[in-house]
C-alpha cells in the first residue's frame, strides 16, 4: 500500500479525503476527511517515533539500538515536534549545538557548562 500523500503535488496545497471505502461489504462513505498530523511524518520519522515507544522514551536506550548520539536523538525529536506544528524552543537548539561540539572535542567541557549556563564562547 502506498503512503497517503498530504501536499498537493500541483500547488502545494493541504490535501483531505473525500471517500471511505470498505473493502469487506463495499460501504462507501463520502464526506471531508482532514488527515491526522502524524500523516505529515516521513517513514523514518515514523520507524523513529516507533522506536521512541518501543524504548519507553529513554533516549540512552533508544541511542544505543540505533547507535546515535543523545544531540542527534535531541534533533531527530525536535524536527518530528515541529512537523507535527509543535513549537520547538530555539533554546534547546543552542543547547544541542553545544552538546555536538562537545561531543567532536571543539570546546571542554567547562567551556560548555559555561554555555549552557548562558554564557558567551570564547
Amino acid at each position: 500500500m502506498n503512503k497517503i500523500i498530504t501536499k498537493c503535488p500541483v500547488c502545494g496545497e493541504e490535501m483531505y479525503i473525500v471517500s471511505l471505502r470498505c473493502p469487506g461489504c463495499e460501504t462507501e462513505i463520502k464526506g471531508t476527511f482532514y488527515l491526522d498530523e502524524f500523516f505529515k511524518l516521513s517513514r523514518e520519522q515514523l520507524n523513529f517515533i516507533k522506536l521512541f515507544i518501543k524504548n519507553r522514551g529513554n533516549l540512552s536506550d533508544l541511542g544505543k539500538e540505533l547507535n546515535l548520539s543523545y544531540p542527534t536523538l535531541r534533533n531527530r525529536l525536535n524536527e518530528i515536534a515541529k512537523t507535527l506544528g509543535y513549537p520547538v524552543e530555539e533554546e534547546r537548539v543552542d543547547r544541542i549545538e553545544v552538546l555536538e561540539k562537545l561531543e567532536r572535542g571543539e570546546i571542554s567541557s567547562q567551556e560548555a557548562i559555561k554555555l549552557l549556563k548562558g554564557g558567551e564562547e570564547r
